[in-house]
């Protein structure tokens, strides 16, 4: 009689960071893309827990870009789970969801005087691709009953509401470079993000 396969269970390690011991806990999607969830303290069957849904930013996180607050705000999150407990859920959905190569074209338009909605209708794009059902699924198989969500985009908290979690609105502003400036007043004026600047 043949052993029946297992499926491997989802990756989870303990790793060090600048803000502490964190839980590293992977989750892959239908297409085989990767992402992580990064855990401070108990979140299984808890309500009201500190989330922060966070999308890929290589841009900024890994090269230092000043186009945008990506980073500041990933630093911030992280910081404030390893102080009070949570979750940062790291989605691989770079640029708003256009990918790599579609930013770096945004990127130029912008040099050329385009904000950030209008480079990326120039290039026969929506000015938001990224969803959450996969968010909403991570949480849900890591047993948390609500979030405190923190962001200052509506859409993320609608996204997750579609899906049937329970979300308050937790505000989320980091201290960003002065050449991200005209970024983040796009997201306030033409995306209605809840920025006080």
């Amino acid at each position: 009689m043949k052993t029946p396969i297992l499926p491997l269970p989802e990756p989870v390690a303990t790793v060090p960071t600048r803000y502490g011991d964190l839980v590293f806990h992977a989750f892959t999607d239908a297409s085989g893309q990767d992402h992580v969830a990064v855990i401070s303290g108990e979140v299984r069957g808890c309500s009201d827990v500190l989330c922060r849904i966070h999308s890929e930013c290589l841009t900024s996180e890994v090269l230092g870009s000043l186009k945008c607050d990506c980073r500041d705000q990933l630093d911030l999150a992280l910081q404030r789970i390893a102080e009070e407990g949570g979750i940062v859920l790291y989605l691989r959905q770079e640029g708003r969801g256009i990918g790599l190569a579609n930013k770096l074209r945004a990127y130029a338009l912008q040099n050329e005087g385009a904000d950030t909605v209008d480079a990326n209708r120039l290039l026969g794009l929506e000015d938001d691709l990224r969803s959450y059902d996969f968010a909403a699924h991570v949480l849900n198989e890591l047993g948390v009953q609500s979030v405190r969500l923190m962001t200052n985009n509506p859409a993320k908290i609608s996204g997750l509401r579609a899906e049937g979690i329970a979300v308050n609105h937790e505000p989320h502003q980091a201290e960003a470079d002065g050449q991200a400036q005209s970024y983040l007043d796009a997201k306030r004026d033409r995306m209605g993000h809840l920025l006080a600047l």
